[in-house]
């Protein structure tokens, strides 16, 4: 798992969608069981988060789990959160980031893992955000088959009961499962929700 990946497409596909999220659905639920302005908040500190885990540079101190809590969201998210996610892709192109060892979320974890888990935040959340506010959704294969070999053992290791923090009990889906809804069953969400 030291190949490096490119966020890039990941990280502007978040931004477009922030850009349809409508203001009266920040309190509309997700299906990552918070609300949406909860979940922009998350991604608004994983974004920071992870920009430090490539660059090995902790201005706050120690690393912690960012922020989940709507009233934490700046009123000028829709400018800071693009800008923090062009800021993670670019920290992510560098050779430098996925060497070593960093931290992410109170976590100890080698850099090559970091970026694999700021890829799946990017492209879990985006599908998260994507049917919270009733927006189509298209990661690239490759992206989904990057976040697959990075939930799948890590899941399987939990015996399918998820990763505290991570994911949720993994979701039963068929066989003949399309891969983005077999990344999200085994991040424990249901891959038919719908917003209500």
């Amino acid at each position: 798992m030291t190949s490096m990946l490119d966020l890039t497409a990941a990280a502007h596909r978040m931004t477009g969608l922030l850009a349809g999220v409508r203001d009266y659905q920040l309190t509309a639920p997700t299906p990552a069981d918070m609300s949406l302005g909860t979940l922009l908040d998350h991604v608004n500190g994983l974004s920071l988060a992870f920009t430090w885990a490539a660059r090995k540079e902790f201005p706050d101190g120690p690393s912690r789990p960012p922020s989940s809590d709507a009233s934490n969201l700046p009123p000028d998210w829709r400018a800071r959160i693009p800008e923090r996610l062009d800021a993670l892709a670019a920290a992510w192109r560098s050779p430098e980031a996925w060497q070593g060892m960093t931290q992410a979320g109170g976590l100890d974890l080698s850099g090559a893992e970091a970026g694999h888990v700021a890829m799946n935040e990017l492209v879990v959340h985006g599908w998260d955000v994507a049917r919270a506010s009733g927006q189509p959704y298209d990661p690239a294969d490759a992206e989904i088959e990057a976040c697959l070999a990075f939930v799948a053992p890590t899941v399987e290791q939990s015996g399918g009961q998820g990763v505290e923090g991570l994911f949720g009990p993994a979701v039963d889906v068929p066989d003949d499962a399309s891969p983005i809804d077999r990344l999200i069953a085994l991040t424990g969400r249901r891959p038919d929700w719908k917003a209500p």
